[in-house]
């Protein structure tokens, strides 16, 4: 493998943040307790991180603006549009897994 640079480092993994952000909000069919139940994290987990990146830089975000930047929209609007009733299952699977960083 070809070494890279930081430089090409830092492109790629935004790249690849990028390309996810946008399946997440192609994908509105796939809930985020989906999403917790099965990899442990979700699209406000995503927000969170950019949110804490950004702090870590000294660049001041809301979790509201964090939250369009993943969503693509307000938090709320995506809610109304896309968000459903979680089933008993995903419920119950979510209260007997939770996840570790206290979402």
């Amino acid at each position: 493998m070809q070494e890279l640079s930081e430089d090409q480092r830092i492109a790629l993994e935004a790249a690849a943040f990028r390309r996810l952000r946008d399946h997440l909000r192609e994908r509105t069919d796939v809930q985020n307790i989906d999403l917790m139940n099965l990899a442990g994290f979700c699209r406000n987990c995503l927000s969170n991180w950019y949110r804490e990146a950004a702090e870590a830089d000294g660049i001041a975000i809301s979790k509201e603006e964090s939250r369009q930047i993943v969503y693509g929209m307000p938090y709320d609007a995506w809610r109304q549009q896309h968000q459903r009733e979680a089933s008993p299952e995903a419920a119950a699977n979510f209260a007997a897994n939770t996840p570790r960083d206290g979402h």
